[in-house]
């Protein structure tokens, strides 16, 4: 299935689509930028009214909610040094809660997306300061499909983009690809397997238990079906790591943490804290959070770190009996920083397993 590019891709593109055409006095037909994971995109360009360009988001066979829409950027360059500012125009969000990776206030582009812009600019503009205006039209409406009306985000969509690359979604492929990977791991004769759900928790993973090896492998959202392939594989051990965000979820018994199919975050993290003994007013707090974030928070402020151990034994345990005892799983929560927040009482064991398995 074709691949396509994340909005942080058009984004970019478009913003140096905008300071080129300032500078050369003509608007490109294309720009080239290179992506987070090294792939160089080479991305047609809309002419707007000046200075403003655009891009036509190309989610290849993803059926993505942006796919086909304008991605514009708007590059206000100053004679000056100094940094690189973000605006929300027509469609984009406004963050205005705490606990996501924007603060308040700020624009809804997402850190890897600002990077990438800036890094595209900076390759044309030097060390010049400038301000970037990104809009979507239409993005108000559509954005009334998505969660950020939930999480705080108003008045549009979110910028987004881990790898600049869109990845089709196809269940059979994408089970495949993970029988595929399982199967190399158990080619190259291991008993044992990382599993995170992505880029940043492999990240994480990697820095909290200082494994190189290849020995991790991401689940997405199919966690549960990774869990029955390394079963069926024959694999005897798994160490599954992630951000209470995604395995809070399998706490609570969701093993497709996809956002639409189920959740549980909440009433996972709510239930041990009233088991602990904590107040009711300390777990109505933990059930209003709007975002495991501001919940990570209150923990923290509650002192109730101890939670953290507790999930991790009560997420390996329904591993184990979802595998009805016959592969042995054990968890850590990480945060994205890499900093182990809590463990089961053999993960450490099977970190120390995967340092050296390859």
């Amino acid at each position: 299935m074709r691949e396509g590019f994340t909005t942080g891709s058009c984004a970019a593109a478009a913003a140096l689509a905008s300071a080129l055409r300032q500078m050369s006095g003509r608007t490109p037909r294309q720009v080239k930028i290179v992506t987070p994971i090294g792939r160089e995109l080479t991305i047609e360009i809309v002419e707007l009214t000046y200075p403003v360009c655009g891009v036509v988001k190309d989610a290849g066979d993803d059926p993505d909610v942006t796919n086909g829409m304008l991605v514009t950027a708007s590059v206000h360059l100053n004679s000056d040094n100094g940094p690189i500012t973000f605006h929300a125009g027509e469609g984009v969000g406004t963050v205005t809660r705490p606990g996501l990776k924007i603060p308040p206030g700020e624009a809804a582009i997402n850190p890897v997306p600002r990077k990438m812009i800036e890094d595209a600019l900076r390759g044309a503009i030097g060390t010049r300061s400038a301000s970037v205006t990104v809009s979507i039209p239409g993005g108000r409406e559509k954005a009334a499909h998505t969660f950020n009306p939930r999480l705080g985000i108003e008045g549009g969509l979110s910028v987004l983009g881990t790898t600049g690359i869109v990845k089709p979604y196809n269940i059979e492929s994408v089970y495949e690809s993970f029988s595929l990977e399982l199967n190399t791991f158990k080619a190259a004769g291991l008993e044992i397997v990382g599993l995170t759900f992505g880029n940043t928790g492999e990240n994480a993973m990697r820095k909290a238990w200082s494994i190189a090896g290849r020995c991790i492998m991401h689940t997405g959202n199919y966690v549960g079906y990774v869990l029955d392939e390394a079963l069926r594989l024959g694999f005897a051990r798994v160490l599954l790591c992630g951000h209470p965000g995604k395995l809070l979820k399998v706490a609570a018994g969701t093993f497709d943490t996809y956002n639409r199919t189920g959740d549980g975050r909440r009433e996972a993290l709510c239930t041990q804290a009233a088991l602990a003994g904590c107040s009711r007013a300390v777990v109505q707090k933990l059930y209003d959070s709007s975002t495991t974030e501001i919940a990570m928070q209150i923990v923290s402020k509650e002192q109730l770190d101890f939670l953290w151990p507790i999930l991790a034994k009560v997420t390996a345990k329904r591993c184990r009996d979802r595998m009805f005892g016959d592969l042995a799983v054990e968890t850590a929560f990480i945060d994205n920083e890499g900093h182990i927040l809590g463990s089961s009482p053999e993960a450490a064991l099977f970190a120390e397993e995967l340092r050296h398995a390859t």
